[in-house]
């Protein structure tokens, strides 16, 4: 089971990655185009990163449920990360409806919104965290 706990944490630190770094994306898209520079190549770096990141949270997510079956389901921590880890496939969703903006050119929200939206995931992972490894109750 700990090879299964190694692969599940390096494909959550991957999708994290995407996680973080595609709002950056939008955010130069955004600014770029405000500058009247050429942003196409953003588009397809961020059709590419989202494709990864949507690869990594399955094999996290499958994973996850592959401890989970062989941990089993107890104390009220895993309940709680569940809660969180259901927030953050939220905001993945929430990111790819950012993204088809994107390519049809229709992103209209500033970089300032892109930087504070970028910030949420954070405060996602952070309690995932708290629960994994304190795990309060």
């Amino acid at each position: 089971m700990l090879w299964i706990k190694m692969f599940h944490i390096l494909a959550m630190t991957s999708w994290m990655a995407g996680i973080f770094y595609l709002p950056r994306i939008f955010v130069h898209f955004v600014e770029g185009r405000e500058a009247g520079q050429d942003v196409e190549r953003l588009k397809i770096m961020g059709r590419k990163l989202y494709g990864f990141m949507s690869i990594m949270a399955v094999f996290t997510l499958g994973l996850g449920l592959w401890l989970w079956l062989g941990y089993g389901f107890s104390g009220g921590w895993l309940h709680a990360k569940l809660m969180f880890v259901g927030l953050l496939i939220g905001y993945h969703v929430w990111c790819r409806q950012y993204l088809k903006k994107m390519q049809a050119d229709l992103l209209d929200r500033s970089g300032r919104y892109f930087r504070l939206f970028n910030e949420l995931p954070l405060l996602i992972f952070i309690p995932i965290l708290i629960f994994v490894v304190v795990k309060p109750f």
